[in-house]
């Protein structure tokens, strides 16, 4: 199916919301990755969410050049045309993009959504991050304020950062401690300036002991009940209905199935994947590599063996066990077998 139009997209997370499951959102960098996403979400019958990073992008452009907007721009006309052949819908989405980045990622990616709307045609992202994590909470909001129309004149959805996620991703690190966790203040903060709908949608990535990457069971302490005394804060302070956010959780790897389950409970429709799959590509690739050795190798003067050292061969692999991973994220959060295109 083409990708996602902007109601098609709002139907996918108003689904999720309504149905209590999430979607998953896989970090790519490569057509290997995006094509795997794609492999792994029809197998599993689930519609998803495909994001570039900052770094991400940077690497579609060519990694020995800095031109993140070309890069995110490369992955989108890739996504656009391939994902046609797949049956199942997919929106587009940049992922964490701090201040110093949004001169020459996400406003330059604005500006082209822009352009393509005013000539009738829908955006090439339905969806962009603003992270305003590294700034004090004020400035974050006043930024977002200022992206939010943009994002509504073209029917796009904003994504917040309210909080701090621990670890590091594409270069925006936070150490793990106290301030790792969203308060109902921020939140409400979050809602003055933003409003709840009516100035433009938005996700906002709320903070509950949320860490990047992988680390040694205790280190990271996830509270998802937090979400829910957030979400209930809200409805009581404003007079809406349950769960009033659209809630996204980043930093999900080596997290239990329960704390997944309770934090999709409290609201969470999109949850970012990146640490496991990228583990799971480049295992098999090992796998592939140590199986193969004399075949991918000119090992003592031989000729090796072109069939095998083909990158075609063990991308195929790679993408493969990528694709497994996939689908077992979308197993775990719910969204298996729910695609609005079935």
């Amino acid at each position: 199916m083409p990708i996602a139009t902007p109601e098609q997209y709002a139907e996918m997370l108003d689904t999720a919301k309504a149905k209590g499951f999430a979607f998953p959102a896989f970090n790519v960098s490569s057509s290997q990755t995006l094509n795997a996403v794609l492999q792994g979400l029809t197998e599993a019958g689930s519609d998803g969410i495909i994001q570039v990073t900052t770094g991400g992008a940077d690497y579609f452009a060519g990694h020995t050049v800095k031109a993140r907007a070309t890069g995110a721009l490369a992955f989108a006309r890739f996504a656009h045309e391939v994902a046609k052949n797949y049956p199942i819908t997919v929106a587009l989405h940049t992922d964490h993009c701090p201040k110093p980045a949004l001169a020459d990622f996400v406003f330059p990616l604005i500006e082209a959504s822009e352009a393509e709307v005013k000539a009738g045609r829908n955006p090439i992202f339905q969806s962009h991050m603003w992270d305003g994590s590294a700034v004090p909470l004020g400035e974050n909001l006043e930024i977002a304020k200022e992206i939010l129309p943009r994002m509504k004149a073209i029917s796009a959805i904003l994504e917040v950062e309210i909080g701090v996620v621990g670890g590091e991703e594409d270069g925006v690190s936070h150490d793990i401690n106290d301030s790792l966790y969203t308060t109902l203040d921020d939140a409400i903060a979050t809602v003055e300036a933003l409003g709840l709908g009516e100035q433009g949608r938005y996700m906002a990535a709320l903070t509950f002991g949320n860490v990047h990457g992988v680390y040694a069971p205790g280190n990271v302490k996830l509270r998802p009940e937090l979400l829910k005394d957030i979400q209930d804060g809200l409805a009581a302070k404003y007079s809406t209905g349950a769960k009033p956010l659209d809630l996204v959780f980043h930093g999900g790897s080596g997290s239990t199935d329960a704390e997944i389950a309770e934090a999709v409970a409290n609201g969470v429709v999109k949850m970012n994947i990146d640490t496991d799959t990228q583990y799971a590509y480049t295992r098999a690739i090992a796998d592939y590599m140590f199986s193969n050795y004399d075949g991918v190798l000119k090992v003592d003067g031989g000729v090796g063996n072109k069939k095998q050292y083909d990158p075609r061969a063990w991308g195929k692999v790679a993408e493969t066990a990528m694709a497994v991973r996939v689908g077992e994220s979308t197993r775990q959060l719910g969204s298996a077998a729910q695609s609005i295109t079935a």
